[in-house]
Protein backbone atom coordinates (compact mmCIF):
# COMPACT_ATOMS: atom_id res chain seq x y z
CA UNK A 1 0.00 0.00 0.00
CA UNK A 2 1.52 3.33 -1.07
CA UNK A 3 1.55 6.09 1.54
CA UNK A 4 -1.22 8.64 1.02
CA UNK A 5 0.37 11.32 -1.18
CA UNK A 6 -2.12 13.90 0.11
CA UNK A 7 -0.67 13.44 3.59
CA UNK A 8 2.82 14.37 2.43
CA UNK A 9 3.35 17.98 3.43
CA UNK A 10 4.32 20.74 1.00
CA UNK A 11 8.02 20.39 1.76
CA UNK A 12 8.26 16.64 1.20
CA UNK A 13 5.75 16.20 -1.63
CA UNK A 14 8.04 17.44 -4.46
CA UNK A 15 10.67 14.94 -3.31
CA UNK A 16 8.57 11.83 -2.81
CA UNK A 17 5.24 12.40 -4.59
CA UNK A 18 6.40 11.86 -8.19
CA UNK A 19 8.07 8.58 -7.19
CA UNK A 20 4.88 7.25 -5.58
CA UNK A 21 2.88 8.25 -8.66
CA UNK A 22 5.36 6.54 -11.01
CA UNK A 23 5.03 3.28 -9.08
CA UNK A 24 1.28 3.27 -9.73
CA UNK A 25 1.90 3.24 -13.50
CA UNK A 26 5.58 2.63 -14.43
CA UNK A 27 4.85 2.41 -18.16
CA UNK A 28 3.19 5.82 -18.24
CA UNK A 29 5.99 7.32 -16.16
CA UNK A 30 8.67 5.87 -18.43
CA UNK A 31 6.92 7.10 -21.57
CA UNK A 32 6.86 10.62 -20.13
CA UNK A 33 10.52 10.43 -19.09
CA UNK A 34 11.48 9.39 -22.62
CA UNK A 35 9.47 12.28 -24.07
CA UNK A 36 11.28 14.77 -21.83
CA UNK A 37 14.69 13.23 -22.44
CA UNK A 38 14.34 13.37 -26.21
CA UNK A 39 13.71 17.12 -25.98
CA UNK A 40 16.94 17.48 -24.03
CA UNK A 41 18.91 15.26 -26.40
CA UNK A 42 17.62 17.36 -29.28
CA UNK A 43 19.75 20.21 -27.91
CA UNK A 44 22.96 18.23 -28.36
CA UNK A 45 25.08 17.33 -31.37
CA UNK A 46 24.94 13.68 -30.34
CA UNK A 47 21.16 13.74 -30.13
CA UNK A 48 20.76 15.47 -33.48
CA UNK A 49 23.05 12.93 -35.10
CA UNK A 50 20.70 10.22 -33.86
CA UNK A 51 17.43 11.98 -34.81
CA UNK A 52 16.32 12.82 -31.28
CA UNK A 53 13.57 15.23 -32.34
CA UNK A 54 12.29 12.80 -34.97
CA UNK A 55 12.16 9.91 -32.51
CA UNK A 56 8.77 8.77 -31.24
CA UNK A 57 8.36 5.94 -28.75
CA UNK A 58 10.71 3.42 -27.19
CA UNK A 59 11.08 1.25 -30.30
CA UNK A 60 12.15 4.27 -32.35
CA UNK A 61 14.50 5.31 -29.58
CA UNK A 62 16.18 1.91 -29.45
CA UNK A 63 16.57 1.89 -33.24
CA UNK A 64 18.01 5.41 -33.46
CA UNK A 65 20.26 5.52 -30.40
CA UNK A 66 22.99 2.93 -29.80
CA UNK A 67 23.93 1.67 -26.36
CA UNK A 68 27.06 3.53 -25.21
CA UNK A 69 29.47 2.93 -22.32
CA UNK A 70 31.99 5.13 -20.52
CA UNK A 71 34.75 4.49 -23.04
CA UNK A 72 32.38 5.52 -25.81
CA UNK A 73 31.64 8.79 -24.00
CA UNK A 74 35.28 9.83 -23.58
CA UNK A 75 35.66 11.51 -27.02
CA UNK A 76 32.58 13.63 -26.27
CA UNK A 77 33.90 14.53 -22.81
CA UNK A 78 37.08 15.78 -24.45
CA UNK A 79 34.97 18.19 -26.51
CA UNK A 80 33.07 19.30 -23.39
CA UNK A 81 36.37 20.14 -21.68
CA UNK A 82 37.34 22.22 -24.71
CA UNK A 83 34.16 24.29 -24.37
CA UNK A 84 31.72 22.45 -26.66
CA UNK A 85 29.38 21.02 -24.02
CA UNK A 86 26.65 20.50 -26.63
CA UNK A 87 28.70 17.68 -28.11
CA UNK A 88 26.87 15.37 -25.68
CA UNK A 89 25.28 17.47 -22.89
CA UNK A 90 22.04 19.52 -23.00
CA UNK A 91 23.52 22.12 -20.64
CA UNK A 92 26.82 23.43 -19.36
CA UNK A 93 28.19 21.26 -16.51
CA UNK A 94 28.43 22.84 -13.07
CA UNK A 95 31.38 20.66 -12.08
CA UNK A 96 33.19 17.37 -12.73
CA UNK A 97 33.19 14.36 -10.41
CA UNK A 98 35.03 11.07 -10.15
CA UNK A 99 34.11 7.53 -9.12
CA UNK A 100 35.84 5.51 -6.41
CA UNK A 101 37.33 3.15 -8.99
CA UNK A 102 36.42 0.14 -6.86
CA UNK A 103 36.01 -2.12 -9.91
CA UNK A 104 38.68 -0.60 -12.14
CA UNK A 105 40.15 2.73 -13.12
CA UNK A 106 38.28 5.72 -11.72
CA UNK A 107 35.83 7.40 -14.11
CA UNK A 108 35.60 11.20 -14.40
CA UNK A 109 32.25 12.61 -15.49
CA UNK A 110 30.55 16.00 -15.84
CA UNK A 111 27.66 16.99 -13.60
CA UNK A 112 25.05 19.34 -15.05
CA UNK A 113 22.58 21.45 -13.00
CA UNK A 114 19.68 19.11 -13.84
CA UNK A 115 21.76 16.06 -12.91
CA UNK A 116 22.69 17.60 -9.56
CA UNK A 117 19.05 18.48 -8.86
CA UNK A 118 18.07 14.85 -9.49
CA UNK A 119 20.91 13.61 -7.27
CA UNK A 120 19.68 15.80 -4.42
CA UNK A 121 15.97 15.04 -4.90
CA UNK A 122 16.25 11.30 -5.48
CA UNK A 123 19.00 11.02 -2.87
CA UNK A 124 16.61 12.37 -0.24
CA UNK A 125 13.88 9.89 -1.08
CA UNK A 126 15.19 7.00 0.99
CA UNK A 127 15.30 9.23 4.06
CA UNK A 128 11.91 10.86 3.46
CA UNK A 129 10.18 7.61 2.52
CA UNK A 130 11.59 5.85 5.58
CA UNK A 131 10.33 8.63 7.86
CA UNK A 132 6.86 8.58 6.29
CA UNK A 133 6.58 4.80 6.21
CA UNK A 134 7.69 4.35 9.81
CA UNK A 135 6.12 7.61 11.01
CA UNK A 136 9.50 8.26 12.59
CA UNK A 137 10.68 11.81 12.02
CA UNK A 138 13.57 11.63 14.48
CA UNK A 139 15.95 11.19 11.53
CA UNK A 140 15.30 14.86 10.68
CA UNK A 141 15.88 16.17 14.18
CA UNK A 142 19.51 15.15 14.67
CA UNK A 143 22.76 14.93 12.77
CA UNK A 144 23.57 12.70 9.82
CA UNK A 145 27.05 11.22 10.07
CA UNK A 146 29.13 12.21 7.03
CA UNK A 147 31.65 9.53 6.03
CA UNK A 148 32.02 10.56 2.39
CA UNK A 149 35.13 10.71 0.23
CA UNK A 150 36.94 14.05 -0.26
CA UNK A 151 35.50 16.43 -2.86
CA UNK A 152 38.79 18.14 -3.75
CA UNK A 153 41.33 15.71 -5.21
CA UNK A 154 42.66 16.51 -8.69
CA UNK A 155 43.01 19.45 -11.07
CA UNK A 156 42.00 19.23 -14.73
CA UNK A 157 42.45 21.58 -17.64
CA UNK A 158 39.04 22.66 -18.93
CA UNK A 159 38.41 25.27 -21.58
CA UNK A 160 41.90 26.70 -21.04
CA UNK A 161 41.45 26.93 -17.26
CA UNK A 162 42.27 24.73 -14.30
CA UNK A 163 39.38 23.21 -12.36
CA UNK A 164 39.49 21.17 -9.15
CA UNK A 165 37.36 18.05 -8.86
CA UNK A 166 36.98 15.12 -6.48
CA UNK A 167 34.95 12.08 -5.57
CA UNK A 168 31.27 12.28 -6.40
CA UNK A 169 30.02 11.29 -2.93
CA UNK A 170 31.90 14.14 -1.27
CA UNK A 171 31.03 16.63 -4.02
CA UNK A 172 27.32 15.83 -3.83
CA UNK A 173 27.41 16.09 -0.03
CA UNK A 174 29.12 19.49 -0.22
CA UNK A 175 26.67 20.89 -2.77
CA UNK A 176 23.44 19.31 -1.48
CA UNK A 177 21.07 22.02 -0.17
CA UNK A 178 19.27 19.38 1.91
CA UNK A 179 22.16 19.43 4.36
CA UNK A 180 21.53 23.07 5.14
CA UNK A 181 18.29 21.89 6.76
CA UNK A 182 19.48 18.52 8.08
CA UNK A 183 22.82 18.82 9.86
CA UNK A 184 25.71 16.91 8.31
CA UNK A 185 28.54 16.08 10.69
CA UNK A 186 31.34 16.69 9.96
CA UNK A 187 30.80 19.23 7.19
CA UNK A 188 32.30 18.22 3.87
CA UNK A 189 34.60 21.26 3.93
CA UNK A 190 36.16 19.95 7.16
CA UNK A 191 36.76 16.58 5.55
CA UNK A 192 38.41 18.16 2.53
CA UNK A 193 40.88 20.04 4.75
CA UNK A 194 42.36 16.69 5.84
CA UNK A 195 43.59 15.91 2.32
CA UNK A 196 42.66 13.75 -0.62
CA UNK A 197 44.30 10.41 0.18
CA UNK A 198 42.24 7.26 0.59
CA UNK A 199 44.76 5.03 2.35
CA UNK A 200 44.19 3.59 5.82
CA UNK A 201 45.87 6.49 7.65
CA UNK A 202 43.83 9.00 5.61
CA UNK A 203 40.57 7.31 6.55
CA UNK A 204 41.58 7.11 10.19
CA UNK A 205 42.04 10.88 10.21
CA UNK A 206 38.55 11.31 8.77
CA UNK A 207 37.06 8.80 11.18
CA UNK A 208 38.66 10.53 14.15
CA UNK A 209 37.32 13.89 12.92
CA UNK A 210 33.82 12.41 12.63
CA UNK A 211 34.07 10.77 16.04
CA UNK A 212 35.27 13.91 17.83
CA UNK A 213 32.71 16.21 16.22
CA UNK A 214 29.81 13.80 16.72
CA UNK A 215 30.73 12.52 20.19
CA UNK A 216 28.34 14.70 22.18
CA UNK A 217 25.83 15.27 19.38
CA UNK A 218 22.51 13.64 18.57
CA UNK A 219 23.40 11.40 15.61
CA UNK A 220 20.23 9.93 14.09
CA UNK A 221 21.47 8.42 10.81
CA UNK A 222 24.37 7.65 8.52
CA UNK A 223 24.27 7.88 4.75
CA UNK A 224 27.11 6.65 2.56
CA UNK A 225 29.24 3.90 1.03
CA UNK A 226 28.51 0.73 3.00
CA UNK A 227 32.07 -0.58 3.56
CA UNK A 228 33.12 2.88 4.78
CA UNK A 229 30.28 2.98 7.32
CA UNK A 230 31.36 -0.43 8.58
CA UNK A 231 35.04 0.58 8.68
CA UNK A 232 34.12 3.64 10.78
CA UNK A 233 32.25 1.48 13.30
CA UNK A 234 35.20 -0.88 13.62
CA UNK A 235 37.59 2.06 14.01
CA UNK A 236 35.54 3.58 16.83
CA UNK A 237 35.48 0.30 18.74
CA UNK A 238 39.18 -0.40 18.17
CA UNK A 239 40.42 3.13 18.95
CA UNK A 240 37.93 4.24 21.62
CA UNK A 241 36.65 0.98 23.05
CA UNK A 242 32.99 1.65 22.34
CA UNK A 243 30.54 0.72 19.63
CA UNK A 244 28.53 3.42 17.83
CA UNK A 245 25.45 2.00 19.57
CA UNK A 246 27.01 2.96 22.92
CA UNK A 247 27.42 6.57 21.76
CA UNK A 248 24.43 7.41 19.58
CA UNK A 249 20.81 6.39 19.13
CA UNK A 250 20.92 5.92 15.37
CA UNK A 251 17.48 5.57 13.77
CA UNK A 252 18.58 4.09 10.43
CA UNK A 253 21.59 3.41 8.22
CA UNK A 254 21.21 4.48 4.57
CA UNK A 255 23.73 2.36 2.69
CA UNK A 256 24.98 2.54 -0.90
CA UNK A 257 27.48 1.41 -3.51
CA UNK A 258 27.90 -2.36 -3.03
CA UNK A 259 25.86 -5.48 -3.67
CA UNK A 260 24.44 -7.83 -1.03
CA UNK A 261 23.94 -5.00 1.47
CA UNK A 262 21.10 -6.77 3.27
CA UNK A 263 22.70 -10.20 3.37
CA UNK A 264 26.42 -9.50 3.71
CA UNK A 265 26.67 -6.13 5.48
CA UNK A 266 23.47 -5.52 7.44
CA UNK A 267 24.01 -8.28 10.06
CA UNK A 268 27.53 -7.02 10.75
CA UNK A 269 26.49 -3.36 10.84
CA UNK A 270 23.86 -4.17 13.47
CA UNK A 271 26.54 -5.64 15.73
CA UNK A 272 27.99 -2.14 15.95
CA UNK A 273 25.00 0.18 15.55
CA UNK A 274 22.35 -1.94 17.25
CA UNK A 275 19.16 -3.41 15.79
CA UNK A 276 18.51 -0.52 13.42
CA UNK A 277 16.97 -0.60 9.93
CA UNK A 278 19.50 -0.79 7.10
CA UNK A 279 18.00 0.99 4.09
CA UNK A 280 19.57 0.13 0.74
CA UNK A 281 20.05 2.74 -1.99
CA UNK A 282 21.21 2.12 -5.55
CA UNK A 283 23.39 5.12 -6.28
CA UNK A 284 26.32 5.85 -8.55
CA UNK A 285 28.25 8.86 -9.75
CA UNK A 286 25.87 8.83 -12.72
CA UNK A 287 22.70 9.09 -10.66
CA UNK A 288 20.49 7.97 -7.77
CA UNK A 289 18.50 5.27 -9.47
CA UNK A 290 16.54 3.38 -6.81
CA UNK A 291 15.99 2.86 -3.09
CA UNK A 292 14.50 0.29 -0.78
CA UNK A 293 10.73 0.55 -0.58
CA UNK A 294 9.89 -1.56 2.46
CA UNK A 295 11.48 -4.23 4.65
CA UNK A 296 11.99 -6.64 1.76
CA UNK A 297 15.65 -6.80 0.61
CA UNK A 298 15.08 -5.17 -2.78
CA UNK A 299 15.26 -1.76 -4.43
CA UNK A 300 12.53 0.08 -6.33
CA UNK A 301 13.47 2.35 -9.29
CA UNK A 302 12.96 6.09 -9.67
CA UNK A 303 10.81 5.64 -12.78
CA UNK A 304 9.98 9.34 -12.85
CA UNK A 305 13.61 10.49 -13.22
CA UNK A 306 15.45 7.94 -15.39
CA UNK A 307 14.62 5.60 -18.28
CA UNK A 308 15.53 1.97 -17.54
CA UNK A 309 16.20 -0.78 -20.08
CA UNK A 310 17.71 -4.22 -19.61
CA UNK A 311 19.71 -6.18 -22.17
CA UNK A 312 18.59 -9.76 -21.52
CA UNK A 313 19.43 -13.02 -23.24
CA UNK A 314 16.20 -12.53 -25.22
CA UNK A 315 16.83 -8.96 -26.31
CA UNK A 316 16.39 -5.51 -24.78
CA UNK A 317 13.35 -4.97 -22.57
CA UNK A 318 12.07 -2.16 -20.40
CA UNK A 319 12.96 -2.74 -16.76
CA UNK A 320 9.35 -2.55 -15.60
CA UNK A 321 8.42 -5.26 -18.13
CA UNK A 322 10.76 -7.86 -16.64
CA UNK A 323 9.06 -10.84 -15.06
CA UNK A 324 10.20 -12.29 -11.76
CA UNK A 325 13.54 -14.08 -12.25
CA UNK A 326 14.46 -12.30 -15.50
CA UNK A 327 17.80 -10.57 -15.44
CA UNK A 328 20.35 -8.79 -17.62
CA UNK A 329 22.56 -5.77 -18.20
CA UNK A 330 21.14 -2.46 -17.00
CA UNK A 331 20.94 0.41 -19.53
CA UNK A 332 20.04 3.85 -18.15
CA UNK A 333 19.05 7.03 -19.98
CA UNK A 334 19.43 10.19 -17.93
CA UNK A 335 19.38 13.95 -18.37
CA UNK A 336 23.02 13.67 -19.44
CA UNK A 337 23.50 10.42 -21.38
CA UNK A 338 21.18 8.38 -23.65
CA UNK A 339 21.22 4.58 -23.29
CA UNK A 340 24.23 4.41 -20.97
CA UNK A 341 25.60 0.96 -20.14
CA UNK A 342 26.46 1.48 -16.49
CA UNK A 343 28.05 -1.95 -16.12
CA UNK A 344 25.65 -3.40 -13.52
CA UNK A 345 23.52 -6.53 -13.63
CA UNK A 346 19.92 -6.44 -12.44
CA UNK A 347 17.33 -9.12 -11.64
CA UNK A 348 13.57 -8.69 -11.27
CA UNK A 349 11.79 -9.98 -8.18
CA UNK A 350 8.31 -8.92 -9.34
CA UNK A 351 6.04 -5.99 -8.38
CA UNK A 352 8.69 -3.31 -8.97
CA UNK A 353 11.24 -5.06 -6.74
CA UNK A 354 14.73 -5.55 -8.14
CA UNK A 355 18.22 -6.46 -7.01
CA UNK A 356 21.55 -5.32 -8.41
CA UNK A 357 23.60 -8.47 -8.10
CA UNK A 358 26.99 -7.28 -9.36
CA UNK A 359 29.14 -5.72 -12.01
CA UNK A 360 29.10 -7.22 -15.49
CA UNK A 361 32.10 -9.56 -15.57
CA UNK A 362 32.77 -13.24 -16.13
CA UNK A 363 32.86 -14.15 -12.43
CA UNK A 364 29.57 -12.38 -11.64
CA UNK A 365 27.79 -13.99 -14.58
CA UNK A 366 29.11 -17.45 -13.71
CA UNK A 367 28.17 -17.04 -10.07
CA UNK A 368 24.67 -15.89 -10.98
CA UNK A 369 24.07 -18.70 -13.46
CA UNK A 370 25.16 -21.25 -10.86
CA UNK A 371 22.91 -19.58 -8.31
CA UNK A 372 19.92 -19.73 -10.67
CA UNK A 373 20.71 -23.35 -11.53
CA UNK A 374 20.85 -24.27 -7.85
CA UNK A 375 17.56 -22.48 -7.18
CA UNK A 376 16.05 -24.38 -10.09
CA UNK A 377 17.02 -27.69 -8.48
CA UNK A 378 15.46 -26.58 -5.18
CA UNK A 379 12.22 -25.67 -6.89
Amino acid sequence: MLPDIESVNSILKPIIGPWYESLENPQKAQEYVLYELLKKYGNTDYGNNHKALQTSGIQDYQNNFPIIDYQGLLPYFAQVKEGNYKAILPEQPDCWVMTRGSTGKSKVLPATPTHLKQIFTCGARALVHYALRKQNFDVFTGNILNLNFPSSVHVMSKDGKEETYGYSSGTYARLNPMFDRVSLIPRQEDIDVLGCGIGRSDWEKRFELAYQQALDKNVTATMGVTPVVLAFARYVQRKHGKKPADLWKVQALFCTSVRKIQFKYAPVLRKYFGQVPVVEMYTATEGVFAQQYDDLPYITPNYDAYLFEVATGKGVKMLHELKRGEWGRLIISSCMFPRYDIGDMVEAAGKNYFSIFGRRNTLTLLEHRLHRLFLGWLL
